[in-house]
């Protein structure tokens, strides 16, 4: 007898901090998808305590929505999720309406297009884009020149080790670092 393939097999994140703490959700099982681990979220939120209250967010490459919905669960003001994968982008807003998420967006497109057009400034940015894929340069040039960043914005990157994260732009400094096997994680603020 064949083996039925699954196109759509599920995992599931879990919320580690703040009103929905300890909800798990269901995600859409999509290639290059790499969930930001529990205990990097940890990290990351301990290190963005100072700004998370009241921030509007924008996860650029959502995939499983956790770094947003880790924000809002912690009183973000608002999160806009950005997701090119269409069955990926419907997990989102379903998990978002389960968990009656008013305050947050899910924007099915490329990120690259979305960020070109001129945009409205947010507070933290999440930028975890597909490894290996040359987009974090590019993303980045765009956040800049489209009016995306607040003055002082925090700006969260998650890459492969060896990216070149000096291509970043030069008004971007770094405020924290961590390396975690083959994932590297830095927190930005953003100077005029």
């Amino acid at each position: 007898m064949a083996r039925k393939i699954q196109s759509a097999s599920r995992g599931q994140i879990r919320i580690i901090g703040g009103k929905w703490r300890g909800r798990k959700l269901p995600v859409f099982d999509s290639e290059g998808l790499r969930p930001t681990t529990d205990r990097i979220r940890e990290t990351l939120f301990n290190w963005l305590i100072p700004v998370i209250q009241e921030a509007r967010c924008l996860d650029c490459f959502a995939g499983s929505g956790a770094l947003a919905i880790e924000a809002l669960s912690r009183n973000a003001a608002s999160a806009t999720l950005i997701e090119l994968e269409r069955p990926v982008a419907t997990q989102l807003a379903t998990n978002l309406a389960k968990l009656e998420a008013k305050n947050a967006q899910v924007i099915n497109s490329d990120a690259l297009n979305y960020l070109a057009q001129a945009g409205t400034a947010y507070d933290v940015i999440f930028l975890d884009p597909p490894f290996r894929k040359e987009l974090l340069q590019k993303t980045a040039l765009l956040l800049e020149q489209n009016g995306w960043l607040t003055e002082n914005c925090w700006i969260y990157v998650e890459a492969e080790t060896e990216a070149n994260l000096a291509m970043l732009p030069k008004n971007w400094q770094l405020h924290r670092k961590k390396v975690a096997g083959q994932v590297a994680y830095c927190l930005y603020i953003r100077y005029q």
